[in-house]
């Protein structure tokens, strides 16, 4: 069951609209009581609703022009001690359970291609890594969004 409702994600476009507005801004924006909307921004700051700034932040901004997506299949009795290595690395930027011919996929940033050598070679270290499919990022057609979703929820 969604945890927001209608009135939530009428909050959320016009958050992610005006992301630096104000609880009375938004307030204006969405025409609710400014209570309510600082009540439910609040919820959402205490259930951690809402995700981490720096996602905000492009790795390309940082010198990380080179982006892939790492398949890693794991040895199953290792699986968390090998998410607990993989968090270690830095340019692991986010790794997800999968199903299918993988266990885990990565999306990995890198300077240039000998960096992401450098990297795929760390995950492949890893104690119960048994072997990695590196896949290039050419070209991001559609980015990271939750803004269709919530334009559905908000009706």
């Amino acid at each position: 069951m969604a945890r927001m409702d209608r009135t939530d994600a009428r909050i959320l476009r016009a958050l992610c609209e005006f992301p630096r507005a104000s609880g009375v801004q938004l307030a204006a924006l969405v025409n609710m009581a400014r209570n309510t909307v600082q009540s439910r921004l609040g919820r959402w700051e205490e259930e951690g609703l809402l995700g981490p700034y720096d996602r905000r932040v492009s790795p390309e901004e940082l010198g990380y022009r080179l982006r892939a997506y790492v398949a890693v299949v794991v040895d199953q009795h290792q699986l968390e001690s090998v998410v607990d290595e993989l968090a270690g690395i830095p340019e692991v930027l986010e790794a997800v359970g999968i199903s299918g011919i993988a266990d885990l996929q990565l999306l990995v940033a890198a300077s240039d291609a000998d960096d992401l050598y450098r990297i795929a070679g760390a995950v492949l270290a890893v104690p119960g890594v048994q072997r990695t499919t590196v896949s290039v990022v050419m070209h991001e057609a559609i980015g990271y969004r939750t803004l269709p979703l919530i334009e559905r929820l908000a009706g």
